[in-house]
C-alpha cells in the first residue's frame, strides 16, 4: 500500500445531495452549496453521481473531455477527468447516457476508491450529487457519506416521494442524519410548512426527526442562470436564490465537528464499496 499524503489524510465533510423525485432543483442545489462554499474558503469537491445522466458540467457550462467511465476502463486517471469550476470548486464529471455506470458492480466502485486515493488537492467537502430516485447507487452514496440533504417541494408527488426516499433511508440503510432543503418556494412559511409535513410523518411512522436546513424560492433569476449555464451564485449574486444558497451553505459550515468527520477523501469511498457489497448481499 502507498503512503497516503498528508493532504488526503486532512478531515473531510462529506454529504450526498438526494431527492424523491427529478425536477426539483437536486443538482442546482449541489452546484450552488458547492459554488458557494469555496467563497467561504473552502476546497470543495463535488461528484457528479448521477452516474448514467450526469449534468452538472452541463449546468457550469464546463466541457470535459473524459468522465468516470473513462476512468473505469483504464484509459485514464481521476486527475485527467477533474475539471475546475467557479470560484475553483473541483468537479468529477459523470457519463450521460450510459446506463452501465448507473450499476456499477462493487469491484468497478473498487477501482474509484483506488483512483481517488490519488488525490492530492486538498478537499475540505465532498458533495456527491446522486440521482433522484431510490436506485441502489443512490442508497450506497446516501449511506457512506456523513449527511444527507433530501430537497422536496410542495407539491403532493414530491412529498410522497420524499417520504418514500426517507422511510428506506432509515429503515434499510441506517442513516440518521437526514436534513430537508425545501425547493421552489412561492410563499412566506411555505418552507417550513413543507419540512414540517415530511418531519411529522416520519416522527410518526418512523420515529425519526428530520433536520431543516432550509428553503430556496422560486426565482426567476435561477432559471435564467440555468439558461445560461451557471451557478445562479456566480451569475446573480444578489438574487433571492443566491442569497438563499449562500445561507444555506452557511448553515453547512457551521455543523458542529464530530468523532465521524475524521476520515480522508478515500475513506468515503472505502465506505461506499463496503455498503455496496453489503446491499448485493442482502436480497430484497
Amino acid at each position: 500500500m502507498s503512503e497516503m499524503t498528508t493532504s488526503s489524510m486532512r478531515p473531510v465533510r462529506t454529504l450526498a445531495v438526494a431527492s424523491g423525485k427529478g425536477g426539483v432543483g437536486k443538482t442546482n442545489l449541489s452546484v450552488n452549496l458547492a459554488v458557494s462554499l469555496a467563497e467561504f474558503g473552502q476546497q470543495v469537491l463535488l461528484l457528479d453521481a448521477d452516474l448514467g445522466l450526469g449534468n452538472v458540467d452541463v449546468l457550469l457550462g464546463l466541457k470535459p473531455e473524459k468522465n468516470l467511465s473513462h476512468v473505469l476502463s483504464g484509459e485514464c486517471g481521476l486527475d485527467d477527468i477533474v475539471v475546475t469550476g467557479p470560484k475553483g470548486i473541483r468537479v468529477v464529471p459523470a457519463s450521460s447516457g450510459t446506463q452501465h455506470l448507473s450499476q456499477l458492480s462493487s469491484a468497478e466502485l473498487a477501482s474509484i476508491v483506488n483512483a481517488f486515493g490519488a488525490i492530492n488537492d486538498p478537499i475540505d467537502t465532498l458533495i456527491v450529487d446522486t440521482s433522484a430516485g431510490v436506485a441502489d447507487n443512490v442508497l450506497s452514496f446516501c449511506r457512506a457519506v456523513h449527511d444527507v440533504v433530501v430537497v422536496a417541494c410542495d407539491e403532493p408527488t414530491s412529498l410522497a416521494d420524499s417520504y418514500a426516499l426517507v422511510k428506506i433511508l432509515v429503515n434499510e440503510c441506517d442513516v440518521d442524519r437526514i436534513h430537508t432543503v425545501a425547493s421552489m418556494v412561492s410563499g412566506e412559511g411555505q418552507g417550513a410548512q413543507t419540512f414540517r409535513t415530511l418531519d411529522s410523518v416520519a416522527r410518526q411512522y418512523l420515529g425519526v426527526g428530520l433536520k431543516f436546513l432550509g428553503e430556496v424560492p422560486d426565482d426567476r433569476y435561477l432559471r435564467k442562470a440555468v439558461r445560461a449555464r451557471r451557478a445562479v451564485v456566480d451569475a446573480y449574486p444578489l438574487s433571492r436564490a443566491a442569497l438563499a444558497y449562500r445561507q444555506l451553505a452557511g448553515a453547512i459550515s457551521r455543523w458542529p465537528a464530530d468523532d465521524e468527520l475524521s476520515g480522508q477523501v478515500q475513506f468515503f469511498f472505502e465506505r461506499l464499496v463496503s455498503v455496496s457489497s453489503d446491499s448485493q448481499r442482502v436480497p430484497h
